[in-house]
């Protein structure tokens, strides 16, 4: 408890004199305590602006070399994150750049533009007939010189092509992230839960369960973060005794996206033979574009 609302505060927001305020963590932390994840062995997946893999555990792990852990929003616990600079941002790149006929069409139909961009995605076989996408739109700490690719065009690839190649590419780093994190913790992981705007897409879940070969679990709200807080005052206040019991409580599983094992065959060797080996082989280049044009700075 960190004090109580004023009367001057009272007055400006609404909120009644002398409700407890209470501490609760960073939007990330949150949505991983929203997403009850206090377990090395599930990862919380973030689909949000930022696309992020977390797993919370009582240990502390680094997992890029001097990049720290940092507190959860449950007491005694870190967070272990791999970041995704940029994430689920390239979806709305996308629907700007390339989307406004389904933006248009979506509201002359009273549906959702998510539900249509859906549908892209139904038209496109699993692995996007061979495009593949490095989704570094902006780099990392760790890549400063990184930028992203989209390899493997041929005269079939349309614009739907790449909004999968997009969703797939983002998957592939978020496994890329979920190795580094099994590696570095020590411990294997058997549970995903997806949360974030990201997490409404259907065709998202389900080929991330495909990608990663393990079920892709929805929870009840995508916005874990506000719920993560909610737990945080639900605690705070003596609700529960623990935050085992409060997220027990407070959290439940919606839909769950089981893995297509043909589908895990074929994402399975575009991960290995070429996902894994972007990176490497197009460094070079990126250091000579970054030389030759100065950017990113």
């Amino acid at each position: 408890t960190l004090g109580e609302i004023s009367a001057k505060a009272a007055k400006v927001t609404g909120i009644p004199e002398g409700t407890p305020m209470i501490a609760a963590a960073s939007d990330k932390a949150c949505e991983a305590l929203g997403a009850a994840g206090l377990s090395a062995d599930t990862a919380c997946l973030s689909f949000g602006t930022t696309a992020t893999i977390n797993t919370i555990s009582p240990d502390y792990v680094e997992i890029l070399k001097h990049m720290p852990a940092y507190t959860a929003a449950a007491p005694h616990y870190y967070n272990h994150e791999y970041m995704i600079y940029r994430g689920f941002w390239m979806v709305n790149w996308f629907k700007q750049e390339f989307g406004q006929n389904e933006i248009d069409k979506a509201q002359v139909l009273g549906v959702s533009a998510e539900s249509l961009f859906d549908q892209l995605v139904a038209q496109v076989p699993p692995g996007s007939m061979g495009l593949m996408l490095q989704p570094y739109w902006s780099p990392g700490l760790k890549n400063l010189e990184a930028k992203g690719a989209i390899i493997g065009f041929g005269d079939v690839h349309t614009r739907a092509h790449i909004y999968r190649s997009i969703l797939e590419g983002l998957a592939y780093a978020l496994r890329e992230g979920k190795e580094s994190l099994e590696k570095r913790q020590k411990c294997k992981i058997t549970r995903l839960i997806v949360s974030g705007g990201g997490s409404q897409s259907d065709a998202a879940l389900q080929l991330t369960a495909d990608i990663f070969n393990l079920p892709a679990h929805r929870p009840h709200t995508f916005e874990t973060s506000g719920l993560g807080a909610a737990i945080n005052a639900a605690v705070g206040q003596g609700y529960f005794d623990s935050y085992q019991q409060a997220t027990a409580a407070m959290t439940r599983i919606e839909q769950s996206f089981l893995p297509n094992q043909t589908n895990v065959q074929l994402y399975n060797k575009l991960y290995q033979q070429v996902y894994r080996k972007m990176y490497r082989q197009l460094k070079p280049i990126y250091q000579s574009i970054k030389k030759i044009t100065g950017y990113p700075e």
